[in-house]
């Protein structure tokens, strides 16, 4: 389906979107942030390698119980295990932020001024609430700018949104009209990656229920070890070595 006729047919579905959305809200548990400060290191001395992960609630780690599961800390350990070099890691996540929010909100409050590499989490709110193209747009390319500006010389990476259809605590009414939204923002978020030197990943495979949270909605610590898994594969020189991946399974 075109992303016009899928924009078309998902306003023209609003009000079953609302409908389900809110009650899907009143029995999903808003869960607490991991315990544990965001950031860290694994591995010892100087790190010459350092992790951002940055964008919404998953970015913060929510789902997961303990800091040492979420993405940032499970990536970390990915990269150190392969490169056998020390990694410093560091989680910058809000919750419900949209693209707009991470660039307004989230970025300035970073004092850290050298990180090597930042994996962008954002795009899920604003598929949601219904962000339009144009706002998407704005939103996702300023929150590029701003990271290229204030970490000139990071790679960085985007992690599009998953399918609104595996995700277990969505009805497949509201999943099907989430992913219209979904197939709009991956659509332009890959676009302005080209465009503003990012790279877009593939969007994570989902395996099943297993790695969700209570929520159903959030991923949980083996919803993050996969998330970091899939991510390590599109990082140049930092790709999980055979030995890594059989470890880590």
């Amino acid at each position: 389906m075109n992303n016009n006729l899928a924009g078309l047919i998902s306003w023209l579905l609003v009000p079953i979107a609302l409908f389900k959305g809110l009650g899907v809200r009143r029995i999903v548990p808003r869960l607490p942030p991991p315990r544990g400060g965001p950031r860290g290191q694994v591995g010892e001395g100087k790190a010459e390698t350092r992790l951002l992960i940055i964008g919404d609630s998953s970015a913060a780690g929510v789902g997961a119980e303990r800091i040492g599961d979420t993405l940032g800390s499970q990536l970390a350990a990915l990269m150190h295990d392969t490169t056998g070099s020390p990694v410093a890691w560091r989680n910058a996540g809000a919750n419900s932020a949209t693209a707009a929010q991470v660039r307004d909100y989230v970025v300035p409050h970073i004092e850290e001024r050298n990180f090597t590499h930042v994996i962008i989490a954002v795009g899920t709110n604003d598929a949601k609430n219904f962000k339009t193209r144009s706002a998407f747009k704005k939103g996702f390319g300023g929150l590029l700018y701003a990271i290229h500006t204030r970490w000139p010389d990071a790679e960085v990476f985007w992690s599009p949104v998953v399918a609104m259809s595996d995700v277990p605590a969505l009805p497949p009414s509201l999943g099907f009209i989430l992913g219209l939204r979904v197939q709009i923002i991956n659509a332009m978020g890959k676009q302005l990656c080209r465009e503003r030197n990012a790279t877009a990943i593939d969007p994570l495979p989902v395996e099943g229920p297993g790695g969700f949270a209570i929520d159903g909605f959030h991923a949980n610590a083996l919803g993050y070890k996969h998330w970091a898994q899939h991510i390590a594969k599109f990082i140049p020189g930092e790709a999980l070595a055979p030995s890594s991946l059989q470890r880590s399974k």
